[in-house]
């Protein structure tokens, strides 16, 4: 049986992993709705973006652009974007399970001899995929200059490089798991095509736009169309890095949310324990001294 002082060292114990935990969780938010601002901040620019493209469509141009050359797939590239650091759930454990899945899924679509190249973001993702990639049968890239912190610019450098891989034809697809954000306690994981861009997302946001918008278009439509849809990639590429970042703050909220609160149940029962052996002490004494008294 635990004595009074090894139980007040637990206390303290626990206490402070209480506090920490509940700071953690403090920290986590703040860095999430960082995310969710930016995720705001990006929609108008996105929106932009898709309303010039869908104005393009709704001519009778027949656009062509090597960003949308559907080919056979020999070679494609599966970008997994995961953390940086730990105590977040099972966040990456989920991206993990998702990503074989959706390799085997591949296999048996395109058939076993397709070249698959899995580009890891985030240390966690790297560090496993490192370490089980051979047995796996697929190629693991990581980039040096990509993780869950990096600059506008930086994912700019890694977008361009994933365009001109398909454009070259190393890859004849590219596709994106990433954890989509929702809310606080609701994340979805999402299995994306990047490229080639498909005509029929583009024809679907041309049906939102207005038809008997007059547009005039200069120099001619089909060089607006392909100066815009690189930048409508990387637009839909910052908003894959946005909402993986959001969505791991918020994994981590709800996972030190647990932690605190069972670390309280803990403390509740801990002084509770406390309590009744002091109790039981003083009660002790108590009975010593009567004893004595009646002895006399």
């Amino acid at each position: 049986m635990a004595t009074l002082r090894e139980l007040k060292v637990r206390i303290g114990s626990v206490s402070s992993t209480q506090k920490t935990t509940s700071a953690m969780k403090m920290i986590s938010s703040a860095k999430m709705h960082k995310a969710t601002q930016q995720l705001q901040r990006l929609s108008p620019y996105r929106t932009m973006v898709q309303s010039v493209l869908s104005h393009l469509l709704l001519t009778d141009v027949e656009f062509v652009s090597p960003l949308m050359n559907v080919r056979e797939v020999r070679g494609a590239a599966i970008v997994v974007y995961g953390s940086d650091d730990g105590l977040c759930g099972a966040f990456n454990i989920n991206i993990l399970k998702q990503l074989l899945a959706h390799i085997n899924e591949r296999r048996e679509q395109w058939g076993s001899g397709v070249k698959l190249t899995v580009i890891p973001i985030g240390k966690k993702i790297v560090k496993a995929l490192t370490k089980f990639g051979a047995e796996l049968g697929v190629e693991v890239e990581p980039v040096d200059y990509m993780n869950t912190r990096s600059t506008a610019d930086q994912l700019h450098r890694f977008t361009e490089q994933l365009r001109a891989g398909f454009v070259d034809s190393r890859f004849d697809r590219v596709e994106v798991i990433y954890m989509k954000f929702f809310s606080t306690s609701r994340q979805r994981l999402q299995c994306e095509t990047l490229l080639p861009i498909s005509a029929e997302t583009l024809a679907q946001e041309a049906s939102r736009a207005e038809a008997n918008a007059p547009c005039l278009f200069e120099p001619d439509a089909n060089s607006i169309f392909n100066s815009v849809l690189p930048l409508y990639l990387r637009a839909t590429m910052q908003d894959v890095f946005t909402h993986s970042a959001a969505s791991e703050q918020a994994t981590r909220v709800m996972a030190m949310q647990t932690a605190s609160d069972n670390a309280a149940e803990l403390l509740e029962s801990l002084n509770l324990e406390y309590n009744k052996l002091r109790q039981a002490g003083i009660t002790t004494e108590l009975l010593d001294i009567v004893g004595g008294q009646v002895e006399r």
